[in-house]
């Protein structure tokens, strides 16, 4: 499949589909377009130039270019992404092209990520069917997200190499590249605490989730007692953000300081704080991830910075390193987190 016909599909030109191809940080002004051609290079099964022809040929002189490559998002479906997950996807998307591979296929199962779900489900057959469904055999599959123990273990079974990026760590069940929820959550609660703040909300998912645990360590590491009020269990979505920002400002019994677990419930919590502008106090607002639209909001979001550039490089690297059977022990490589300070948060002595 040419980047010709990529873009005759798409309905732009061949270079802007190279350029979204092979460049994740590609900036377009309309930011559909980049959606629309990835959508369309994975429905056509768009091989690199290079590799398609040594597959072609026969060619087996270097098998880094002929190695199929399965994408596992387990925590947003096709149509309701999370903007960090899906800038990630995009990143590796790329990196897989860059590095002469095939992408077989992006597999959506949210399910994998709720241990409800995964409670009720036949999670052998399922991850069986899910092998089985693609018409060529995958080298290796990257799982993006949060992932149900025993899913993990069952997909660890099934596919022969298998890499995790992710905030919540798989315990050396799988190689993986993280960056560590627990530490992301205590550095953005250590900042809140640093402004003066005693009374500090929690917006996010809490069941086995490395970012509510640091939340929660990081009040009893500095004696603070939490107020369970002060704790929605969401989906985090911007919408559901903003549905729990209404319901604070409408009760008028709210935190000084809220830490959301990622960046789009937080923009939805802004976008709604919007309407109470005029009141003389608003809570400080901190979250982790760093997705494009956190400055694009006002005010500019205060977060904790993943470098999903370096996890996506580094972790198709691992995964390639896994496929060649240069390494066969569980591998586990941890990036830090950076505080980035903007202007949603303020010292509790000037609010």
């Amino acid at each position: 499949m040419s980047i010709k016909k990529i873009a005759q599909e798409a309905g732009v030109s061949p270079a802007t589909v190279s350029r979204i191809l092979n460049h994740p940080d590609h900036k377009c002004k309309d930011e559909s377009v980049k959606e629309r051609v990835w959508e369309c290079a994975i429905r056509m099964n768009y091989i690199p130039n290079l590799a398609a022809r040594n597959l072609r040929l026969g060619r087996g002189e270097d098998r880094t270019e002929n190695y199929c490559i399965s994408i596992l998002m387990s925590r947003m479906d096709e149509t309701q992404s999370d903007p960090f997950f899906r800038e990630l996807l995009r990143i590796v998307e790329s990196e897989i092209h860059r590095n002469m591979c095939i992408l077989d296929k992006v597999l959506y199962r949210p399910s994998f990520s709720d241990d409800r779900q995964c409670e009720k489900m036949n999670i052998e057959k399922t991850i069986s069917e899910m092998y089985h469904d693609s018409p060529r055999k995958s080298d290796g599959i990257l799982i993006i997200g949060k992932c149900n123990r025993e899913v993990l273990k069952e997909i660890n079974k099934q596919y022969k190499n298998v890499v995790s990026i992710n905030r919540n760590s798989t315990n050396y069940e799988v190689d993986e590249v993280i960056c560590d929820g627990r530490k992301i959550a205590a550095l953005a609660v250590e900042y809140l605490i640093q402004l003066g703040h005693r009374e500090i909300g929690y917006v996010g998912e809490c069941r086995n989730e490395a970012r509510y645990k640091g939340y929660l360590e990081t009040l009893v590491k500095h004696g603070i007692d939490f107020n369970a009020n002060y704790i929605f269990e969401t989906k985090q979505t911007e919408l559901e953000g903003y549905e729990v920002m209404e319901k604070l400002m409408q009760s008028g019994s709210y935190p000084s300081g809220i830490y959301c677990a990622n960046d789009i419930t937080a923009v939805g919590m802004l976008k709604c704080l919007k309407k109470y502008r005029r009141r003389r106090f608003i809570p400080s607002i901190i979250a982790s991830d760093d997705i494009e639209e956190a400055q694009n909001v006002t005010p500019m979001l205060t977060t904790v910075r993943l470098p999903k550039d370096e996890m996506g490089r580094l972790a198709i690297s691992l995964l390639l390193n896994r496929i060649r059977g240069e390494h066969t022990s569980v591998l586990r490589m941890e990036f830090e987190g950076k505080l980035m300070i903007r202007s949603s948060c303020e010292a509790i002595a000037r609010m």
